[in-house]
């Protein structure tokens, strides 16, 4: 008979949040990053950072914020001032974005190119000895068109 610590998952280990699950409280969050809370707040009223909310208002950071602070706080120790910090982090969302769409559009080619293969090859089975098409009467070239 199993014992019911066991049987309700207990003795796993601690449960890690994933990285976007908001769970620091604003000092841990300070303290992880190196910042001052007051700066946290700042970084919040200026949109650069967006922790969740505790029904009570309670700002609560997650892992991936985090990170974020600490990538603000790296620009703007480099000199850059919050505005131009908000435009390099769009720009770089932007970025992302493309590539991951730039790498869904790859992908796409290559099952389209696969596919034209496959349908060529059996044309080809079916029928070859066709003759191939040409034009009928002379052959204009491109460049003869200037």
């Amino acid at each position: 008979m199993a014992t019911r610590g066991a049987a309700s998952g207990q003795g796993r280990g601690p449960r890690v949040p994933g990285p976007t699950v908001p769970v620091y409280v604003i000092s841990v969050a300070a303290e992880l990053t190196g910042l001052h809370p007051q700066t946290l707040r700042q970084y919040d009223r200026a949109g650069l950072v967006s922790p969740g909310r505790t029904g009570g208002g309670g700002r609560r950071y997650s892992l991936r914020d985090i990170e974020l602070l600490r990538e603000v706080a790296e620009l703007t120790g480099a000199g850059i001032g919050l505005e131009g910090v908000r435009r390099i982090l769009e720009l770089e969302n932007q970025v992302a974005a493309l590539r991951a769409r730039n790498s869904e559009l790859r992908n796409q080619v290559g099952e389209l190119r696969a596919a034209l293969e496959m349908t060529m090859a059996s044309l080809k089975e079916r029928r070859p000895n066709l003759p191939a098409l040409r034009p009928q009467g002379p052959l204009t070239h491109f460049r003869d068109l200037h």
